[in-house]
């Protein structure tokens, strides 16, 4: 079981933590990513990190401006959001990937999903 935390309403040029407590089998053996969906469009990749922590993957869009990170001692992972664009608001949804392989981006890899926290940027 994922459960997704920390969104909220930020001006844009603002910083989020998210927060993704997991529990039961979702937990540090897996591939954790985070995903995102705005109104009317697909879901997107946004970023993921490997069981170990030692291995990233972002979204161009996100690139230098979005870190994740994992304390498996609290089975837990964050998303930390800054210098936020009115194009990044959209619900955003942690998940896990049980898989040892695979591209980490596509959300057909990921078998457990958090219910998702919205992020609203303003401008």
């Amino acid at each position: 079981q994922l459960q997704a935390s920390g969104g909220g309403l930020v001006q844009a040029g603002g910083s989020l933590r998210l927060s993704c407590a997991a529990s039961g089998r979702t937990s540090r053996n897996y591939v954790m990513g985070w995903f995102r969906q705005a109104p009317g469009k697909e879901r997107e990749f946004v970023a993921a990190i490997s069981w170990s922590g030692g291995t990233t993957y972002y979204a161009d869009s996100v690139k230098s401006r979005f870190t994740i990170a994992r304390d498996n001692a609290r089975n837990t992972v964050y998303l930390q959001m800054n210098s936020l664009k009115p194009e990044d608001t959209a619900v955003y949804y942690c998940a896990a990937d049980p898989s040892s392989f695979g591209s980490r981006r596509s959300p057909n890899e990921y078998d457990y999903w958090g219910q998702g926290t919205q992020v609203t940027v303003s401008s």
